[in-house]
């Protein structure tokens, strides 16, 4: 794809999962590549296995790093950390703060740092991965659920204010993904993302599709579209086949 062809990509959460589908599909495309991830192993593995460059860490401090691998630009900032977050309303603290912090301020602080020079020059794509929880809900996930929510909406945001000004944005919106979060999801995940779960390169392909396509919103699952106007066109109803939801599996954990 020329779109991409020797870009400067920056992946993050790229140790595995989505984030190691993306590198892969960056680097095939020719751009160059970035990979972040808290665990250092696993970034300069996927790394290696890819010609990319590592630069473990917290995906909140590594831009100037990742500028710095990229001689000195970033074409393509891909916020791709999660953190899956399970609980409800008395979920403590700490857990509602950190899924606030990975899930959307990090994304705001790599904006921050980005935004300078792509408007500068007119140019530059940010590519989010929120997940259909942050179009829709997920039971048993309150912390995951919200934070994904106010990840869609700094997306929506970012293409709304700045696209005249040459800024790209997608916001990935899968459901179930065979991934080491599906597994964190426990007996929710199984009961409402596993039936449907594709293969984290199916993510890839989607994105890559939406890029071709110059798409804000990218569906893996694209049954999630009709959930999406079904939520927003009939919300009592909708809330209702939820909460079914929501009991059944309450009695398949009790």
């Amino acid at each position: 794809m020329s779109t991409v062809q020797g870009a400067g990509v920056v992946v993050t959460g790229a140790g595995g999962g989505i984030g190691a589908a993306l590198a892969r599909r960056f680097a095939a495309e020719g751009a160059r590549v970035v990979v972040n991830d808290i665990d250092a192993v696993k970034a300069k593995a996927v790394a290696e296995e890819i010609g990319g460059t590592a630069v473990p860490g917290d995906a909140s401090e590594i831009i100037e790093a990742a500028r710095e691998a990229l001689d000195g630009v970033v074409d393509v900032y891909c916020a791709n950390a999660g953190l899956a977050s399970p609980g409800d309303a008395f979920a403590d603290e700490q857990v509602w703060a950190a899924a606030w912090d990975v899930n959307v301020m990090a994304h705001v602080r790599a904006a921050r740092a980005l935004l300078p020079d792509w408007l500068e020059r007119g140019s530059g794509r940010f590519v989010s991965t929120v997940s259909a929880a942050g179009l829709l809900t997920m039971v048993g996930a309150a912390p995951y659920s919200v934070s994904k929510h106010g990840a869609y909406a700094f997306a929506e945001w970012l293409s709304l204010t700045y696209r005249h000004r040459g800024l790209k944005v997608h916001a990935i919106c899968p459901q179930g993904v065979r991934t080491d979060m599906l597994t964190a999801a426990g007996s929710a995940g199984e009961l409402v993302l596993a039936p449907s779960a594709i293969e984290p390169e199916d993510v890839a392909d989607a994105l890559f599709d939406g890029i071709e396509a110059d798409r804000f919103l990218i569906l893996p699952h694209p049954e999630v579209a009709e959930f999406y106007q079904a939520r927003a066109a009939t919300p009592g109803r909708w809330l209702a086949g939820m909460n079914h939801i929501q009991q059944k599996w309450e009695g398949a954990v009790q």
